[in-house]
């Protein structure tokens, strides 16, 4: 497997096996050529998808319920959050103590207080299950919440 760096990579050090023996027959070839050296910017073309939290409590809030949270679900509930600021959206871990990855320092938990998302770790808080109901039940009893 390739190995991923944060950032920038040491020179010379290639991605993949093949691109080392690339540039090797490159060089055996025609000479040094040089390895990722320009930078061409492009823009990922939008789209529109949708998200299904795991349970709606009968106040509103919505409950998101994680074992492993992967940086793909981090960036759709970022997402989510700027589009949507009106939705009560809560985590529920495994282990909120969890690193977001190896390499990481964070805990799933300190994502969470960074962002301002509540949590709780294993269990909901019976507190949840009592707070007043949204303003916007209505609308999410209705099972479609569009821009």
């Amino acid at each position: 497997m390739a190995r991923r760096w944060a950032g920038h990579k040491p020179a010379g050090v290639f991605r993949s096996g093949l691109e080392r023996v690339v540039a090797h027959r490159l060089k055996d070839e025609i000479g040094e050529v040089p390895y990722e050296t320009l930078r061409i910017q492009y823009e990922v073309p939008a789209r529109s998808t949708w998200y299904r939290p795991d349970f709606i409590l009968p106040n509103g809030i919505l409950l998101e319920v994680k074992g492993l949270f992967e940086a793909s679900d981090r960036v759709k509930h970022l997402l989510i959050k700027e589009q949507h600021p009106e939705l009560d959206i809560r985590f529920v871990f495994g282990n909120a103590k969890n690193k977001l990855s190896k390499a990481s320092k964070t805990t799933y938990a300190a994502w969470c207080e960074k962002y301002g998302f509540l949590y709780a770790d294993k269990y909901i808080p019976r507190s949840w299950l009592h707070e007043p109901t949204h303003p916007d039940i209505e609308k999410i009893q209705q099972g479609e919440i569009k821009l």
